[in-house]
This record gives C-alpha cells, sequence and structure tokens, in this order.
C-alpha cells in the first residue's frame, strides 16, 4: 500500500502547478528571503475548552470567532480596513459562512472585507492558511486573515447521509464511516497494539502536562473575552496520567480488535487560532513584524478505511515538493487523531520523537476540527522561537481518507 501511495504522491495535480512552480527547491532556496515571500505577521490560539464541561462549552462559533477577531485587531493594532479577505476553515457548524462573517463583522472588520468559509474536515485550519497563502502569491490580495475554528461542544460530527447506490461501492461506504471506525481498522491491518498505543499516548500526556506547569502554551494563546470573564489556559490535559492508568481504561469503540480508549485518542474539544499573511514586501512596508514563512503546502487522498496513514504520503509529498529532506526539518507537529495512525506514521517516517510534538498533541490537547491545522502552525512556530530553529513541518489526517501537510519558516528570535 505505501508503494502506492508513493508514487501517487509523485503526481502534481494540474490545479496546482502554478503555485507549486513557485516553490524554492532546497534548504537553501527554502530560507532565502524575497519581496514576494507569503510570511506570517501574527499566529496566535485561544485556550482550549473540554467538549461539554469545559471553558468554551457554551460558547457558538459566531461569538468565538467575535472575541478572536477583536482581541486581534486590539494587539496588532491593525487596521481592519486593510484586511482584503478572510478565509475559515470549520466542519460542523450550521450555516458557516453566515455565522462567520457576522463574528467578523461584530467585531467591528468593516462590511467591505469579504470572507469565505472552507470545510476539509480535520485539515479545514490548513486549508484556510493555504486558500490566504495562494490568494497572496498570486497578487489577489496583499493582506488576509487565515482562521480554524471548532466547537465540538455544540455542533458534533452529524452522521453522513448517502444514497443506497453511492454506499454500494466499498470505499464510498468506507469514507463515511466513523474515525474510531478506521483508527481500529490500522490498528488491525498493521498491528499497532494496545500497549503501544498507550505508550505514544503517554508521551503526548507527559509532554503536555509539562508544557502547561511551565506555562509554555501562554506564549501561543490570545486571551479573548468571553461574557466578561476572561479565557486564556487550557483545561483539556489531563494531569498524573501513567501508563498503567492508562491500561485501565476500556475501549470505547467495538470495531476490529479494540484497542482505542479515550486515553489513546485525540480529545473532542473548542477552540479558535489565527494566522495574518501577507508578502514580506507588503509586511516590511508597513511595519508588520515577520514570524515566519509559509513555504509550501499539499493534500493527498488515501485509502479511506485507513484515513490515519495519511500523513505518511503528505509529508513525503511536501518534502519532494521542497527539496527538503526530513534531517532540514526541525519540529514536526503531527496530529494524533489516534495513537494507533500517530504510531504509524511517526515510525513509517522515522522521525525521532525529540522533533515530534514536544509539547504534547490532540491526544493530551484536544482536537477542535477546524482549529487544528492552524494551531499546529501556531504551536510549532512559537516552538521554534524558543529553540531558535528554523524549519516546521505539519501534517495530519483528514476524515474520508485524506491527509495534508506543510513546511513553514521561523524567522523569528526568542
Amino acid at each position: 500500500m505505501l508503494s502506492r501511495l508513493a508514487s501517487r504522491s509523485t503526481r502534481k495535480p494540474f490545479a496546482l502547478a502554478r503555485a507549486a512552480s513557485t516553490t524554492a527547491r532546497g534548504l537553501t532556496a527554502v530560507l532565502q528571503k524575497n519581496p514576494d515571500d507569503v510570511v506570517i505577521t501574527f499566529a496566535k490560539r485561544t485556550a482550549m475548552g473540554k467538549v461539554r464541561k469545559g471553558q468554551l462549552k457554551d460558547t457558538p462559533v459566531d461569538e468565538l470567532l467575535q472575541a478572536l477577531f477583536k482581541a486581534t485587531l486590539e494587539k496588532t493594532k491593525l487596521d481592519p480596513a486593510k484586511i482584503d479577505d478572510i478565509c475559515v476553515g470549520t466542519c460542523h457548524p450550521p450555516s458557516p459562512l453566515y455565522i462567520s462573517r457576522a463574528g467578523a463583522l461584530a467585531a467591528g472588520i468593516p462590511a467591505e472585507v469579504p470572507i469565505s468559509t472552507v470545510n476539509r474536515l480535520c485539515g479545514s485550519g490548513l486549508q484556510s492558511i493555504r486558500s490566504i497563502a495562494h490568494a497572496v502569491q498570486t497578487g489577489s490580495i496583499s493582506l488576509g486573515l487565515a482562521v480554524g475554528v471548532e466547537s465540538m461542544t455544540l455542533n458534533p460530527r452529524p452522521t453522513p447521509e448517502v444514497v443506497d447506490a453511492v454506499r454500494g461501492n466499498p470505499q464510498a461506504e468506507d469514507c463515511i464511516q466513523p474515525m474510531g471506525w478506521t483508527s481500529e481498522m490500522v490498528a488491525e491491518a498493521y498491528d499497532i497494539s494496545r500497549e503501544k498505543q498507550d505508550q505514544y499516548a503517554l508521551i503526548s500526556h507527559t509532554r503536555a502536562e509539562r508544557a502547561i506547569k511551565e506555562g509554555i502554551f501562554s506564549e501561543e494563546i490570545i486571551p479573548i473575552e468571553l461574557r466578561g470573564q476572561v479565557v486564556s489556559m487550557d483545561d483539556t490535559v489531563r494531569g498524573g496520567v501513567t501508563l498503567e492508568s492508562l491500561a485501565k481504561l476500556k475501549p470505547v469503540f467495538e470495531w476490529g480488535d479494540k484497542r482505542t480508549t479515550a486515553g489513546n485518542a485525540s480529545g473532542i474539544g473548542d477552540g479558535a487560532a489565527i494566522c495574518i499573511l501577507t508578502t514580506r514586501q507588503h509586511a516590511e512596508a508597513s511595519g508588520l513584524p515577520i514570524l515566519g514563512k509559509y513555504v509550501a503546502s499539499t493534500f493527498v487522498g488515501v485509502e479511506p478505511r485507513y484515513m490515519g496513514i495519511s500523513p505518511v504520503a503528505a509529508v513525503r509529498k511536501v518534502l519532494g515538493e521542497t527539496g527538503l529532506t526530513k534531517e532540514d526539518i526541525d519540529i514536526f507537529e503531527i496530529n494524533e487523531a489516534f495513537a494507533s495512525q500517530f504510531a504509524y506514521c511517526v515510525e513509517q517516517l522515522q522521525v525521532p520523537m525529540d522533533k515530534v510534538n514536544p509539547n504534547g498533541g490532540s491526544i493530551a490537547l484536544t482536537h477542535p476540527l477546524g482549529m487544528t491545522g492552524v494551531r499546529q502552525i501556531v504551536t510549532g512556530l512559537a516552538e521554534l522561537r524558543r529553540r531558535d530553529a528554523k524549519l516546521l513541518c505539519t501534517s495530519m489526517c483528514i476524515g474520508s481518507g485524506m491527509g495534508g501537510a506543510a513546511i513553514i519558516v521561523n524567522e523569528a528570535h526568542p
């Protein structure tokens, strides 16, 4: 199967030909600074909340976006009239474009500023960044906001409905199955034991607990005000997790060999994240700080049944398109949808765990679907600054059998 993925990853869709042709290749080229580079001038996220029990459980997406936009404008002093476009990645709220635009208007963004929403499930946040970055690359806009947001509490996953004629196709049937089913299929097909999953999960829980205690996430979180209360710290991380406590948890799904538990799967939660993108020339002329450089992003498809293995193909593809090697990358943020798929991806990619999710991932932090793609870049850039390192590779598996990946350069210093 991996050989099929590798061969498929070498093909470049026609629609991406123009963007791909402008991508710098090789480490030296990627690190060069050019006037037309797409740069990130602001990258922050809200604190995240536990599903149904956390600090954001009563906050709908429009209110969360309003608070995030308002806090961003106050922090950056950006004239909102200078925003050319906004793209919001989100999956489950009804009428997402209406509520996103309403949230922007209520935050003081002028009616003349357009907005769009995109839904690529777990890759929605990355898709929003990609959409704005490509608009900047082509000169369609000068400055845009890329946002990822989700309330898993108020907008849980709807059950996909397809007609019998579609369901009769085996791959179509597989692509609408619950994501927990795909976790069990990966664990069964590639023999990812319950013990191995718990070991990887423990790494995530332990790192996130340490990061919370050391206040590391305060560098990437922008406090927001909601109904008179300031929200500024994640309430999603469980303390005191041990291998023994993970081993005591019962499986949460009835499929396969039942190896997935609440302790070795991503948390369900609420939150939002934002990046401001423009050209280097525009940033320098406007006096905007440059935190990082967007280099490239890609999306791939895999067999829906084995959705979780897709970061292997996505990471290899984006590295190939940029002429980079995995050794060039300082930090990998690979989304931990399930420990089954995360373990498989890390081991297939053969990247050292000290480079992967150094402050924990979604197993410990939670995975608000639309938020994650932006959150990973916010988190990764902050860690690169702390290390005074250069290159970030983010990746995630995506419901229905897809995967995404991106390369970002850090240009800020501790």
